[in-house]
């Protein structure tokens, strides 16, 4: 599996604890630094974001991939629409929370989330009587 790293660096307790909740073993991180200017456009710098991933059209379609997002709201959006497009369906995401009682303050894998099981689960709602 390949974890798309989209925020702060990502420990090998946290890759880890990811192996364990997935059940796969992550053999790649790619590193990707996510900084926008808040006075420009996102989409021209969102572009760039994408170019700057370094997977073929055949890794986004074959590869499975684990994302742990940005944490601004409007680039982790924009984020999700563009690799449910390459991929065809939206990929499963990290869930990080701060571990209890440490000092200096460490981050821990919490959970994955499955966008596309929740998108799957959506879809039997839309046309459900009332």
């Amino acid at each position: 599996m390949i974890l798309l790293n989209f925020s702060h660096p990502i420990t090998a307790e946290q890759i880890s604890q990811a192996e364990a909740l997935t059940r796969q073993p992550i053999s790649r991180v790619v590193d990707i630094p996510v900084s926008f200017e808040h006075q420009e456009p996102f989409l021209p710098q969102f572009d760039t974001l994408m170019r700057s991933i370094p997977l073929d059209e055949t890794a986004w379609q074959s590869e499975p991939l684990l994302v742990n997002l940005p944490s601004l709201n409007f680039i982790a959006a924009l984020l999700l629409a563009e690799l449910h497009g390459r991929m065809g369906y939206f990929p499963p995401v990290l869930r990080l929370r701060p571990a209890p009682d440490t000092l200096p303050p460490r981050f821990e894998v919490a959970e994955i989330l499955p966008l596309n099981t929740v998108r799957e689960k959506a879809r039997k709602t839309r046309y459900a009587p009332r």
